[in-house]
């Protein structure tokens, strides 16, 4: 009696750390940070975290998407800075704030599409495609900005970047929290959310219920063009600039927090919700270190390390199927 009890307990404890082990990695996180830096539990650093973050929250979620089926989207980082750029040339032209956003959009949503249907038409790899198009997506920002930080007229957009809401919760937050929301709905409670995830776990046996796979990818390298343009939005938005140097290794950072949230790089695993957890994880890292002022580069060596630990810990708690 005393064995069967054991392990009914083992073996709840194994479900509960299967559950909830990226929420167990940001909680341990947070009381490291906290022990270490008195600065680091302020309103104000929570802000600034807020503010800083809210645009690789958005990149990822358009990450996961493409995760979720299977794929990659190396081209992300490349488009925030193209998206920087199109959006303070647009507001240097004069032709509106709306009009800028549509055409950043825009832009976003045909790299996105050319992505998706060499992938899903032509067959090509992911890996390939998205690596061609992070190479064209900077060279356009480099080339239609002169190699130039491009600013924008006046406090055109920063309005975006500085504002707040309810007292002291900034605009980004509030627009970082809406994406979480729909994506998390999109993916749970929707039909699309469920055939993506399906095409990740089995893309043959969907293709022969009749459902259009091609099409569905396309979606979702649409999705994470779009995604990618507005972080570059975002950050334009922070600084009043526009540089084709934004989102240098951003495509890294957001395959890191969908890994971190549990998502599976062979698709037909992930969570949005936990996607911005691992987003937090980054954020905590970065942030702390910044706090105790460790230079740049132990910096990428100290994030590096700590991306491998909380891989393996997903790794060793995750179900049957792996994380990576």
């Amino acid at each position: 009696m005393m064995q069967t009890s054991l392990k009914m307990n083992s073996k709840g404890v194994v479900n509960f750390l299967k559950k909830y082990n990226t929420y167990l990695i940001l909680v341990m996180l947070l009381m490291v940070c906290m022990s270490i830096s008195p600065d680091f539990f302020t309103a104000t650093n929570a802000v600034n975290i807020g503010r800083q973050y809210s645009g690789l929250t958005i990149v990822s979620l358009g990450m996961l998407f493409v995760i979720l089926t299977g794929g990659i989207d190396l081209s992300v980082g490349s488009f925030v800075a193209l998206g920087s750029v199109t959006m303070a040339l647009s507001l240097r032209s004069g032709i509106g704030m709306l009009l800028s956003i549509i055409i950043t959009l825009i832009i976003g949503f045909a790299g996105g599409i050319f992505s998706g249907v060499l992938v899903s038409k032509v067959k090509l790899p992911p890996f390939i495609i998205t690596m061609a198009m992070m190479t064209m997506a900077r060279g356009a920002a480099f080339m239609i900005s002169d190699g130039s930080p491009v600013k924008a007229p006046g406090n055109s957009i920063q309005g975006l970047g500085k504002g707040t809401v309810f007292g002291s919760v900034p605009i980004l937050v509030i627009l970082a929290a809406i994406f979480v929301i729909a994506f998390f709905f999109i993916i749970n409670y929707t039909s699309f959310g469920r055939i993506i995830v399906a095409i990740g776990s089995n893309e043959k046996a969907v293709h022969l219920s009749g459902i259009r796979v091609d099409l569905y990818k396309m979606a979702v390298y649409s999705i994470s063009g779009v995604c990618s343009v507005i972080g570059g939005i975002i950050a334009a938005s922070r600084t009043g600039i526009g540089t084709p140097l934004y989102g240098s290794g951003m495509e890294l950072d957001a395959i890191a927090a969908c890994v971190i949230g549990g998502a599976s790089l062979s698709g037909g695993q992930g969570s949005a919700v936990k996607t911005v957890v691992g987003v937090l994880v980054l954020a905590l890292i970065g942030n702390i270190m910044n706090l105790l002022s460790v230079p740049s580069y132990p910096q990428d060596i100290i994030k590096g390390l700590i991306i491998i630990v909380s891989t393996l810990i997903q790794i060793f708690t995750s179900s049957k199927k792996s994380t990576v």
